[in-house]
């Protein structure tokens, strides 16, 4: 997914000169092309995240659309006054892009699992949050963001993950929307990120006959689409590599209860999380390793 949204950045800064890219020291194999192609439009500016998003948003004040690059935590949680104060605040347009979602990089322990950042993230006034699911999501993502104007975070993974959306013609991923993955009776599962090829692929290993949908923006939902799911169906399962509080699931519950409170529902859906325990993780391992430990998975549900 990195590579493919890198790519597709690169393709994207040919067309638009004020896309500006810049890296907290890292992205080696990855970041090179851009790099070579806009040496104008490109700085490592070393270990300093905090300092990165202060550049980002003096670029972003000067005309240029700024990506800043790091891994997981240390764009994000690092840099959360930073990305408050001079980003968010000012609306400046600045997009955020974490690479190593959930346990992309879990043989680093704690310090690299990327696990509250949609909680913390969405909770800014002005900031957009889009995880997507697969290179086909993360090639659409990359040119939602280079037109939107203002912040923006993108949290993608780096495991060379596969298409689980036909490729083809440019996904339409605005925010609001729900991409329908399988058709299904009684339960729909949401899910967000990377996590989506995982949750197909238990779906249909275990012929659990349940309708499946990917969101790549986190909030803002279609409140028709919102309503007719909780009227199709007798439960809605969320499914996300992040903790329990305050993300996805929670943007759900969320967004369905206030929908019931303002009329638009007749009754509450039954709505079940399935996400990491609020608690840290401290084992090391792969990331299918750190997903089975965490219990992301929908064994629960089902024959």
């Amino acid at each position: 997914m990195r590579n493919t949204f890198i790519k597709t950045l690169s393709e994207l800064a040919a067309q638009q000169d004020d896309i500006f890219l810049l890296c907290g020291d890292l992205g080696y194999s990855v970041l090179e092309p851009f790099a070579a192609q806009f040496p104008d439009r490109f700085l490592n500016v070393g270990i300093a995240e905090q300092n990165m998003t202060q550049v980002a948003a003096g670029l972003a004040r000067e005309g240029y659309n700024v990506f800043t690059y790091s891994i997981g935590n240390f764009p994000t949680l690092r840099c959360m006054e930073q990305i408050r104060y001079d980003v968010c605040y000012h609306d400046a347009n600045v997009k955020v892009v974490a690479v190593g979602a959930g346990y992309a990089y879990g043989p680093q322990g704690v310090s690299h699992h990327a696990t509250e950042d949609i909680a913390m993230m969405r909770a800014i006034p002005n900031m957009l949050v889009c995880a997507p699911a697969d290179p086909t999501e993360a090639r659409a993502a990359a040119h939602f963001m280079a037109k939107h104007q203002g912040p923006g975070y993108v949290r993608i993974n780096k495991a060379g993950e596969s298409a689980v959306h036909d490729s083809g013609p440019l996904l339409d991923i605005s925010p609001g929307r729900m991409l329908p993955l399988r058709g299904g009776n009684g339960t729909v599962v949401l899910t967000t990120g990377a996590i989506l090829g995982h949750v197909v692929a238990e779906v249909d290993a275990r012929g659990l006959g349940f309708a499946v949908y990917s969101c790549p923006f986190v909030g803002g939902y279609d409140l028709g689409m919102l309503k007719r799911l909780s009227m199709e169906f007798d439960t809605i399962v969320t499914v996300e590599e992040h903790q329990l509080n305050g993300g996805f699931g929670s943007s759900i519950v969320e967004a369905i209860s206030d929908l019931y409170a303002s009329g638009g529902l007749p009754k509450m859906p039954k709505i079940e999380r399935v996400g990491i325990p609020n608690r840290f993780v401290g084992e090391c391992g792969s990331q299918d390793y750190l997903r089975h430990v965490s219990g992301l998975s929908l064994a629960r549900f089902g024959n």
